[in-house]
């Protein structure tokens, strides 16, 4: 029974790492499958996914980081100096961002209003709402130049008008006016001049129509139809593109809403987005594989081109009449206002456009946009989204408040969107998207390699069971060659033969 037990064992042996090496195979075969389902599942907008309640309602702390530039010689850049400018900051702010009015349509997509507030943290601001700021006079400077081409007789009415208002090229307002909104009675002056110049009635603000308003109803795809268009825009108040722009390329309204992205991507994807506040789409390209708190990440930058001129990049004519490369003129959505988005500090931009002001220090590490996106499901792990708006200001003929200012694109501020998952929903997002696929993909292999280990160990097992076999039979006598000799019958044999002799004789 021993021998019959050690003959079985190499064979139990074997089949026990082979149903371990195929049930790793099975693994490696049906995990990838199982991970783009459970990824599928868990992405898409359903009220029933992981990601839905982030879509709906952003769970982690997101917060606008405000940089003012104060400019420090007003009356040398009224005679015609060089502006030189401090910059103030930052100002914080928290932001909340919240959807209502979700729709779901049977086209497989999904319309929402997103709205936006703000609230002050001073804790981690540099300076206090209530800091004074020596800016130029948005609405005044901005103005003098749309109003350039009037008649001469007009602007000099107009001149006459802001003296008895007191205006002046530049002006002393609080962080919070400049942000916010102040009253001034200029608005309805100019209004009165040229009907409809601003389609705004007394106050003014650079982001005045930020805090508690929407950034117009987006339309999207769900990815219940197709995982490749999801967070995809299909329409923005219902337009499929803009009329802001000179060509059809640059009033297509592309990509996401800027929020998450389609799953499974590779470095060779990129990352576009409609920007309202921009009003146009951006793309954004692969940079750098990375981690962020232990998931893996794919880093995406905004490309030199983003800002290009039409010399520098012709596809960028449409967005033109443009000036140096790196600044785009966002006029035509802006109430023909000449003002410029670009880089923090002109950064990527042409030098001509640094060098016209004194106090900016453009560098990559505090100037440079980034998004890190896990490539698995299109999630945004940590990202920091920077725009500086500038203002065109010039001597305007006819209006004496522009004096003998050189023409210059003189920096207003820049702005940081930033955030970053943290806390309970990291550890959820880990755990189910990071942890529990890797864990399996460590299975898978681990029961390869533990069922190659017992399907060899059985071999050999065998094969040493059969060489001690081999050696027990070779020691053991063979009767059929070598019969047993027996010393005791020979006498007898002896005896016989002595009889069988002397009977012969007689």
């Amino acid at each position: 029974m021993a021998a019959s037990a050690r003959c079985k064992a190499p064979l139990a042996l074997g089949l026990a790492g082979l149903v371990v090496a195929l049930l790793g195979l099975l693994l490696l075969g049906l995990l990838p499958r199982l991970v783009r389902e459970q990824v599928i599942k868990n992405v898409r907008i359903d009220p029933n996914s992981i990601a839905f309640s982030m879509w709906k309602e952003v769970p982690v702390p997101f917060y606008l980081s405000a940089y003012i530039f104060d400019v420090m010689n007003p009356e040398e850049v009224f005679l015609g100096a060089k502006p030189v400018v401090n910059q103030r900051g930052p100002y914080v702010y928290r932001e909340y961002r919240s959807k209502t009015n979700i729709t779901f349509h049977d086209n497989g997509t999904v319309s929402f209003l997103e709205y936006r507030r703000f609230y002050f943290q001073s804790d981690l601001s540099d300076g206090l709402e209530e800091d004074y700021i020596v800016a130029p006079n948005i609405l005044m400077m901005g103005a003098a130049v749309m109003m350039e081409k009037l008649p001469y007789f007009l602007k000099v009415l107009i001149s006459g008008a802001l003296a008895g208002l007191g205006q002046k090229a530049f002006m002393n307002r609080t962080v919070g006016e400049i942000m916010w909104g102040y009253d001034d009675p200029l608005v309805d002056l100019l209004n009165s001049f040229v009907p409809g110049l601003f389609p705004f009635k007394g106050k003014f603000g650079l982001f005045m129509d930020f805090n508690n308003s929407n950034t117009g109803l987006f339309t999207v795809y769900t990815g219940a139809t197709d995982i490749n268009k999801i967070h995809i825009v299909d329409t923005w108040n219902g337009l499929k593109k803009v009329n802001y722009w000179r060509s059809d390329e640059c009033n297509m309204i592309n990509g996401t809403a800027g929020e998450m992205w389609p799953p499974f991507m590779t470095p060779s994807s990129s990352l576009e987005f409609y920007s309202p506040d921009a009003c146009r789409s951006m793309k954004l390209v692969y940079e750098q594989s990375g981690e962020f708190k232990g998931v893996p990440t794919y880093r995406f930058v905004a490309p030199k081109t983003l800002f290009a001129n039409g010399t520098d990049y012709p596809p960028n004519e449409g967005f033109c009449p443009c000036r140096e490369s790196g600044i785009q003129n966002v006029s035509t959505c802006r109430l023909n206002a000449p003002v410029f988005i670009s880089n923090p500090h002109f950064y990527d931009a042409d030098p001509v456009l640094v060098e016209a002001v004194d106090g900016l220090h453009p560098n990559k590490e505090q100037h440079a946009l980034f998004l890190d996106i896990h490539p698995m499901t299109g999630i945004p792990m940590n990202c920091s989204v920077k725009l500086q708006l500038s203002l065109y200001i010039k001597t305007v003929s006819g209006i004496t408040q522009t004096g003998q200012i050189r023409p210059v694109v003189l920096p207003l501020l820049w702005f940081a969107e930033s955030g970053a998952i943290e806390g309970s929903v990291l550890k959820q997002f880990y755990t189910n998207l990071v942890l529990i696929p890797s864990m399996l993909e460590y299975i898978q292999y681990i029961c390869i390699a533990l069922g190659a280990a017992l399907i060899i160990a059985a071999i050999m097992l065998e094969v040493k069971r059969q060489k001690n076999a081999k050696e027990k039979s070779t020691q053991e006598p063979d009767s059929q060659s070598e019969p047993p000799q027996y010393s005791e019958t020979t006498p007898l044999l002896q005896d016989a033969s002595k009889k069988d002799q002397n009977a012969a004789e007689a």
